[in-house]
């Protein structure tokens, strides 16, 4: 029986499963964000914090048991140098789960796992998105700015000028002998018969 046995056993072993946890909190912490299935998402989610808290520690003992658990010395490198300094101040709770839908192979459910302070990811469609809010989310240009560019627009359209000038010139040439090169095919066809 398995009495007090908490945690999903994922339809692996000890030892298989063991190194699942240790490659996708690595991958959270080399990457930040994670594209998982919901069960291994919530498997992983509790080591990843316990990692991150380890990387606020940052002692010599906190560090060398991430190493034994993670067995990358540069993702601890990146634990131990920038998400523990990051996440000082936060008293836990580092990580999220956005929910994604199924998966289009097995209709497993999909989820992101990330940290906290990466910005949310929405899974929209460009026909949901009206044409008119992308104007009005452009920042405002500070008036030197647009200064400079009204200055540099004037001294570039002389040479703007010049160029369109002479591809004019070369267009009458190639018009000058429409009877050489009929433009419909069909007709041209038509006329050799």
């Amino acid at each position: 029986m398995r009495h007090q046995r908490t945690g999903k056993k994922l339809g692996r072993d000890s030892a298989h499963r063991r190194a699942l946890y240790a490659n996708l909190t690595s991958e959270l912490i080399e990457h930040e964000r994670i594209k998982t299935t919901v069960t291994k998402a919530k498997a992983v989610k509790p080591i990843a914090e316990q990692m991150i808290t380890l990387g606020r520690r940052g002692d010599i003992h906190a560090r060398r048991q991430a190493v034994a658990f993670l067995g990358s010395k540069d993702i601890v490198h990146k634990l131990f140098d920038d998400l523990g300094p990051r996440y000082a101040e936060r008293p836990g709770g580092y990580s999220r789960i956005v929910r994604l839908g199924p998966r289009p192979g097995d209709a497993a459910e999909m989820v992101y796992l990330e940290l906290v302070d990466t910005p949310l990811v929405f899974k929209t469609k460009l026909a949901d998105v009206p044409e008119d809010e992308p104007e009005a989310e452009a920042e405002p240009v500070a008036d030197d700015a647009v200064e400079e560019a009204d200055e540099g627009a004037e001294d570039s359209q002389p040479e703007s000028e010049a160029e369109t000038a002479e591809p004019e010139a070369a267009e009458p040439e190639a018009a000058a002998d429409p009877g050489d090169q009929p433009e419909d095919p069909e007709a041209a066809s038509s006329e050799d018969k």
